[in-house]
């Protein structure tokens, strides 16, 4: 009976074709399904065994959600012969029923996949992982910094010293205030503000050593190069953007990368009734930042061309047509839009970036 129940469970083993992982910290819950769909074999393991798990396995579909950890096992695995789908969490949850457990969500992700209309993300290479973590930890120190000129101004403050507004205002500001010794600022907190002072400058070191960095990968990435020609698109996202969406050609349409970035509005329509929301806000939302305020930039830069009367070209008429019937934020949303698309259309083609090329027509 025992050799018959192994011998079952072998056969059941066999017929899996795809596999769900729910990734973990350190425990891994795998769920294997047969080409109907069906969950023939449920498994939870560690760390180390995960590592192990498909080293001798036949061929599998094996479906991750992109997060955390993934794009490092996806590499992996996919050198041992698998084929590895990432899939969007925002598109993998309305597929878990029930409560959330470890269990379920490995059967969500099953369910999703069987979806076929969910477009996975690309694998990341080590580079591109490299370039994103660049920019957090830039995001990082930005903050850091942030932080403590707030603390630096609260804090002089209560003595009846404030500083003018600007970051750049409060080094020099502060060190007059250190040496000045009329004012009524107490010897131990004296060196505490230095010591603060030396922490802002170290993340504003931090901060300059790393887009040093992203110079040098943007000087060998052919995608950045492209993107560094449109307006309104600078060395931090272009980089960002190359590392986070890969080629733009992948997508069907300059639409569908909008759609992905979350630019585009959301829709409430019903029968001949169609009404145009805020923007759908799905995807990276720190890319979606970086491509708006960029867009604002171009937007403010279009605006004072006009008022020294040089020339524009079409991209930044049609801007600042929109900024005058709506405004300058939502103008500077659809520039973003805009940009995307058309950086795809460059990307697909072939091209150079065309600031004289609008991608869809339109009418004022």
């Amino acid at each position: 009976m025992h050799a018959i129940a192994i011998a079952q469970n072998n056969a059941t083993a066999s017929s899996a074709v795809r596999v769900a992982v729910d990734l973990a910290k350190d425990v891994f819950e795998l769920a294997f399904a047969d080409a109907s769909g069906r969950i023939v074999e449920r498994t939870r393991l560690s760390r180390s065994a995960f590592a192990r798990a498909f080293d001798n396995r036949p061929r599998l579909r094996i479906v991750m959600e992109a997060c955390g950890s993934a794009h490092h096992w996806a590499r992996r695995f996919e050198r041992l012969g698998h084929q590895v789908v990432l899939l969007p969490a925002h598109d993998v949850r309305p597929y878990v029923r029930r409560n959330k457990t470890d269990r379920t969500d490995a059967a969500g992700l099953l369910e999703a996949d069987r979806c076929g209309d969910i477009r996975p993300v690309p694998i990341k290479s080590p580079d591109a992982q490299g370039v994103q973590a660049l920019h957090r930890i830039r995001e990082q120190l930005k903050a850091q910094r942030t932080a403590l000129i707030n603390l630096i101004r609260g804090l002089l403050r209560e003595f009846g010293l404030v500083i003018a507004a600007g970051a750049e205002r409060v080094r020099p500001a502060t060190l007059a205030a250190l040496e000045d010794g009329d004012n009524d600022l107490p010897m131990s907190l004296r060196h505490s503000l230095h010591h603060l002072l030396e922490h802002i400058g170290l993340c504003e070191r931090g901060m300059q050593g790393i887009e040093q960095e992203l110079d040098a990968f943007a000087r060998r990435d052919r995608r950045s190069q492209l993107y560094l020609q449109a307006g309104g698109v600078g060395l931090l996202t272009a980089t960002a953007l190359s590392a986070s969406v890969g080629e733009l050609a992948r997508f069907d349409s300059g639409r569908h990368l909008a759609s992905a970035l979350g630019l585009p509005p959301r829709e409430h329509s019903s029968g001949n009734t169609r009404r145009l929301g805020r923007m759908t806000k799905r995807g990276d939302s720190y890319l979606r930042t970086l491509l708006i305020h960029g867009a604002r930039s171009a937007l403010l830069a279009a605006k004072l061309a006009q008022k020294q009367g040089k020339p524009l070209n079409r991209t930044q008429e049609w801007a600042l047509a929109l900024a005058e019937r709506t405004c300058h934020n939502k103008a500077a949303v659809a520039l973003a839009n805009e940009t995307v698309r058309r950086l795809w259309a460059a990307d697909r083609r072939g091209l150079a970036f065309d600031p004289n090329h609008l991608s869809t027509p339109r009418a004022h």
